[in-house]
């Protein structure tokens, strides 16, 4: 899920960019510190914008930089338990598939892809349910549920999907369910 969140705090602006607008120069230091960094609680920064109420600088003993207290909004994800998320499939293995959702890589296992005995044909990287022939391979988009996750608590993230839920899959068989339904 994606979310915005105000946040009031410190910001360390170094001295390259002391000649720059303030305005600027806190959003630059911004990026530097946070973007990309992982929050368990908050999930990943993605961006930081509308930078207001700058407080006076305060220079601190054996520190160049300048901190400026400050108001300002962060975008970050984070995906939550039994969240319905769509995302890229971008890798796959004999024990499943890689999920692009945001900036995380997710597993669907191949226990949890269909109500299908499943084989998986190493050359073309797909997976085939045996009875109903569904497919499912790299570059498809699929629909997916979160089922287990453990973010930076040992250093690796961990996001576990299922698709053996009504109306998860492929996109395109989801699309080909509703036709279906309709006629």
């Amino acid at each position: 899920m994606f979310k915005i969140l105000s946040v009031h705090e410190k910001v360390r602006v170094t001295p390259d960019k002391f000649g720059a607008d303030i305005n600027e120069s806190i959003k630059q230091s911004l990026q530097e510190q946070m973007e990309g960094k992982l929050d368990p609680n908050v999930g990943i920064f993605l961006a930081a914008t509308d930078i207001s109420n700058i407080s006076e600088g305060e220079i601190l003993p054996e520190d160049g930089a300048i901190h400026y207290t400050a108001d300002f909004k962060i975008l970050s994800y984070v995906p939550e338990l039994n969240e319905v998320i769509v995302g890229e499939i971008v890798d796959t293995t004999e024990f499943g598939a890689f999920v692009r959702i945001g900036p995380f890589d997710a597993m669907v296992h191949v226990s949890q892809m269909m109500d299908d005995k499943v084989s998986y044909n190493e050359k073309a990287q797909s997976f085939v349910g045996r009875k109903t022939n569904k497919k499912l391979e790299k570059g498809d988009m699929i629909r997916a549920r979160v089922v287990g996750l453990s973010l930076g608590k040992t250093g690796r993230n961990k996001i576990s999907l299922t698709m053996r839920q009504p109306c998860l899959g492929t996109l395109d068989e989801i699309q080909k369910a509703k036709k279906t339904k309709r006629t």
